[in-house]
């Protein structure tokens, strides 16, 4: 399994951020990226910045908002859709952004239930809870 450091994750967006703003070829994976990046102009300055991202600290107390956080769980939950893992999720989103009548909104409704499993997976020293993660996200679904 790959785990990018924290650095590379910063790094991979800012790049993904230059090259979106320069027309140039991305990957597949930066594609994806450019996407959710396109999705959040609220980051854009930072993320224009390489050397001050790559410095700054996101702390709940200032209450900034990680924005390489919030672009990677975007690229999470896509994954996880595309290759339906754990299994329902793709079908969970889907009806959780019928829902909610946007696949942004779904996203970040997702997110809540996905930062809850990797909370508690930390606090409590066990592997993510992948059943308790899709129950969140349909629970949201059918609210």
């Amino acid at each position: 399994m790959y785990a990018p450091s924290q650095l590379e994750v910063r790094r991979f967006f800012c790049a993904t951020y230059r090259k979106l703003r320069d027309r140039q070829p991305l990957s597949p994976m930066e594609a994806i990226a450019a996407d959710w990046i396109d999705q959040h102009p609220e980051y854009h300055a930072e993320l224009a910045d390489e050397e001050a991202a790559l410095a700054a600290v996101y702390s709940v107390e200032e209450g900034r908002t990680n924005p390489f956080l919030h672009l990677s769980m975007h690229l999470t939950i896509t994954e996880q859709q595309s290759i339906d893992q754990p299994h329902g999720i793709r079908q969970a989103v889907e009806l959780l952004a019928a829902r909610r009548n946007s696949l942004h909104e779904a996203h970040h409704a997702a997110m809540d239930c996905l930062g809850e499993m990797v909370w508690a997976s930390q606090r409590s020293g066990l592997p993510p809870d992948g059943h308790a993660y899709l129950d969140c996200v349909r629970k949201k679904a059918t609210q």
